[in-house]
């Protein structure tokens, strides 16, 4: 029986797909904060017509993001998505940053990194204004802290940036590429 009633591009049944529908609009509800002005139906609509993004709103929800729309990008028409869980996505933490700074650890490799990840959810990792923007919205990462993309010349002398909020404000810092925490993980974001 598994395999029969899915969708091609997204791998879910049209039960999965409704079950994310109604979370996605449930949280939408919830936190209207978050995107004044828009309308679910209208988002929707545009969810149901790609489905490979909904294919990556379905991974960043099983990965414990808690997807929301945050905002929407009149010239180019795209609705924009963050991964709005108080703290770092549980099942993206205990990465290190980019496939080079995991090979590049001798002992006690992480499992993944934070950057292949994304990109196989079809995902953005957050940017430091994207980063500060989200906090603007609500405290996250009160406990934890997440890798945000991280600009290439810093890349190249090995480092990477990760963000938390602590003591009333965002902080943004770095780290070696390499280092991973049980508390760290990844933010993204989508556009549809």
């Amino acid at each position: 029986m598994a395999g029969k009633n899915l969708n091609t591009k997204t791998g879910r049944s049209p039960e999965q797909q409704d079950e994310l529908l109604r979370k996605l609009e449930s949280r939408f509800e919830k936190h209207m904060n978050r995107h004044d002005g828009l309308l679910w139906a209208d988002i929707r609509e545009k969810l149901v017509t790609n489905p490979q993004k909904l294919r990556s709103l379905w991974d960043m929800e099983r990965t414990g993001g808690e997807p929301d729309v945050v905002g929407y990008d009149e010239e180019a028409d795209e609705i924009l998505f963050f991964d709005c869980a108080k703290e770092s996505p549980k099942d993206r933490r205990s990465v290190c940053y980019d496939q080079e700074a995991l090979e590049s650890r001798k002992k006690y490799r992480p499992e993944n990194n934070a950057v292949d990840m994304a990109e196989s959810m079809g995902i953005d990792l957050l940017t430091e204004a994207q980063y500060l923007e989200l906090q603007t919205l609500g405290n996250f990462d009160t406990k934890t802290s997440s890798w945000i993309k991280t600009p290439a010349e810093m890349r190249k002398q090995g480092g990477a940036q990760f963000g938390d909020f602590r003591y009333g404000r965002t902080f943004i810092f770095h780290n070696g590429a390499e280092s991973y925490f049980a508390t760290r993980g990844f933010r993204g974001s989508l556009r549809v």
